[in-house]
């Protein structure tokens, strides 16, 4: 079968699939909105309260998220992946104080775009710890919990108790945890962490998401075949997971996506002619939106490029004003960005487009069933 065929038949099986989980969702939302009249409770969630099981966060996000659309029809995101940790945020830049911290301004920006989340990733035990306590400032606020690959050296040196420490943070935060990962494999950059030391502890992290029950948050940079091989195996076990920052090949989009696995694109998915082709192909019941914030932002020279209408006022860091971005540093605020070269590209409108990627999202996971 060609891969034009292939992706066409994978396109309509993951399309049928959305759909009837969009169905039982809808359903799901009707019973919640009935026990909510007949009990005298809402269905939000404050900040600084426990968060509500999955399912009720999943009757949460849909009602919210109809809503939205018929107000004003803008877009409506969440961004999977958003590096909020990274001391940009606090306005240190390679050791140097060059600003104020200035995240509060960043979410505010975010919430204006059109986010309905943002999920913080966790690329190391500490991180993932940080990323859990930053989720203290707003309900909309969620989290990964894991070891990027380039990091997995500290994964081996901290051995099981490295491996419970992470899972023991996923259960005592369970509704606020979103993925097991940052996790996979990473071979454009051995010189942090070789090859056999990110296998061993990739295939820790998929059998700590069998476990738990929770859907991966995934990460290849040139390891396809290694990836898919590993995937393949353990695919029967785990929930399901989206590969983030995508820039592969159509090929390997096409084995990805035939596995039931989602593509998260951000700025680097979108740098060359031949990335645009690749992205322009992934059905769209299998895409995800991110930043990867403060990296992969869409720069003047990526291909993209012409398709972008949004902007957002930008200073150097050195000359911080408030209530401006920081050039060469990504924001949530940009992921409409993501949405405009995507649309682009696909002859696509965007907020059709926008409103299937955030049913994926919150199908993989906000699913009563995730």
């Amino acid at each position: 079968m060609s891969l034009a065929a292939r992706l066409a038949t994978v396109s309509a099986e993951h399309a049928a699939l959305v759909r009837t989980v969009n169905d039982l969702q809808q359903q799901l939302a009707q019973i919640v909105d009935r026990m909510s009249a007949l009990t005298g409770r809402g269905r939000g969630v404050k900040s600084g309260v426990k968060p509500p099981p999955r399912s009720q966060q999943a009757a949460a996000h849909t009602s919210a998220q109809q809503g939205s659309a018929t107000a004003d029809e803008r877009p409506r995101f969440i961004d999977i992946g958003a590096n909020l940790t990274d001391p940009m945020f606090r306005g240190e830049y390679r050791g140097k104080q060059k600003h104020r911290a200035d995240l509060n301004d960043v979410l505010d920006r975010g919430w204006d775009a059109g986010l309905d989340a943002i999920f913080v990733t966790g690329g190391s035990l500490s991180e993932s710890e940080a990323a859990i306590k930053l989720c203290e400032r707003d309900s909309r606020l969620f989290c990964t919990v894991g070891c990027h690959p380039t990091r997995c050296t500290e994964y081996k040196e901290g051995g099981s108790a490295y491996g419970a420490a992470l899972e023991d943070l996923i259960q005592s935060h369970r509704g606020r945890v979103m993925a097991v990962g940052e996790c996979g494999l990473d071979y454009d950059r051995l010189q942090f962490c070789d090859k056999e030391t990110q296998l061993k502890y990739f295939e820790a992290q998929l059998q700590l998401a069998a476990r738990v029950k929770l859907p991966l948050f995934l990460h290849c940079r040139a390891a396809g075949d290694d990836f898919c091989e590993v995937m393949r195996r353990h695919r029967p076990h785990v929930v399901g997971g989206v590969v983030h920052s995508f820039d592969g090949s159509a090929e390997l989009a096409a084995e990805l996506v035939a596995m039931g696995l989602y593509i998260g694109i951000n700025g680097c998915s979108l740098k060359t002619a031949d990335n645009l082709a690749v992205a322009a192909g992934i059905p769209a019941s299998a895409l995800m939106l991110e930043t990867d914030a403060p990296w992969c932002e869409i720069r003047p020279t990526h291909a993209g490029i012409t398709h972008v209408r949004t902007k957002l006022a930008m200073v150097k860091a050195e000359k911080f004003e408030g209530g401006k971005g920081v050039k060469n540093r990504n924001e949530p605020a940009l992921i409409p960005q993501v949405l405009e070269v995507l649309a682009g590209i696909r002859k696509e409108q965007p907020l059709e487009l926008a409103q299937i990627v955030l049913a994926n999202t919150r199908t993989l996971f906000f699913s009563p069933t995730s």
